[in-house]
């Protein structure tokens, strides 16, 4: 593993409580609410975190330093996580670990086909799973030595990221309504939504996913989303 980040502090070792101590994780990811929870799993484990919120972004992050870990989401503004998880996993020196994420099922073997060693389906929230994920992929010189306890203990991102991403998606609406970008505000709600618990916007995500998929009008659905982002703005809805 490379880690060949130019600020980085001096590499320390891990630790029983902070397995990923010395580890920078860039985490690709368009939504302020999963990218809050993957700070706070990297936090409570150690990892320093660099985010990207698109494809050119993390192009350009690569360009200045090399992590030990990239996660990437599979459905970005500018276009599949899969071509960024592809391109990584032919480069050579290879990124230590490279996991593919989403709350869309179906992701996970596209991950896998691009070449990412694992996949995280969304919502992360849980600290165990999101810590052996690396861990059973890291060489044996950066694992934490002797008996570890597992403290399953799930993050909860703040709820102003979700409402930063209600507003991402409503000028979204507001500027296309293009069949790739109802396809992406799909994808993009599900994965949010699921993370959030918010059970009514998943549905209605879920609706337009298939809506697409099937070639039907998707009018109807289009107004339902849009209805209920307006209304989380509006009422800003504790979840």
């Amino acid at each position: 593993m490379d880690d060949s980040d130019p600020f980085a502090a001096p590499q320390r070792l891990p630790t029983v409580t902070r397995p990923l101590l010395g580890l920078t994780i860039l985490v690709v990811e368009d939504s302020r609410f999963a990218c809050e929870a993957m700070r706070l799993l990297c936090l409570r484990s150690g990892a320093r975190i660099r985010r990207a919120d698109c494809l050119k972004s993390a192009r350009r992050h690569l360009q200045i330093y090399r992590p030990s870990v990239i996660v990437v989401d599979m459905g970005l503004p500018d276009g599949s996580g899969a071509e960024l998880i592809e391109e990584m996993a032919h480069t050579a020196p290879r990124i230590g670990v490279i996991l593919g994420t989403s709350g869309d099922d179906g992701a996970n073997e596209m991950a896998l086909e691009a070449g990412a060693d694992g996949f995280l389906a969304k919502p992360v929230t849980s600290l165990a799973t999101f810590q052996a994920e690396i861990l059973s992929r890291l060489p044996a010189d950066r694992q934490p030595t002797g008996p570890r306890i597992l403290h399953d203990e799930h993050v909860r991102p703040d709820p102003i990221a979700y409402q930063d991403d209600m507003a991402h998606v409503a000028d979204v609406l507001s500027e296309k309504s293009d069949p790739e970008t109802l396809d992406y505000v799909a994808q993009f709600l599900l994965g949010l939504a699921r993370s959030a618990e918010d059970h009514a916007l998943a549905s209605a995500a879920q609706a337009l996913a298939r809506t697409r998929a099937s070639g039907a009008p998707v009018t109807s659905d289009t107004a339902r989303i849009a209805g209920l982002v307006q209304e989380r703005l509006n009422h800003r809805k504790a979840i």
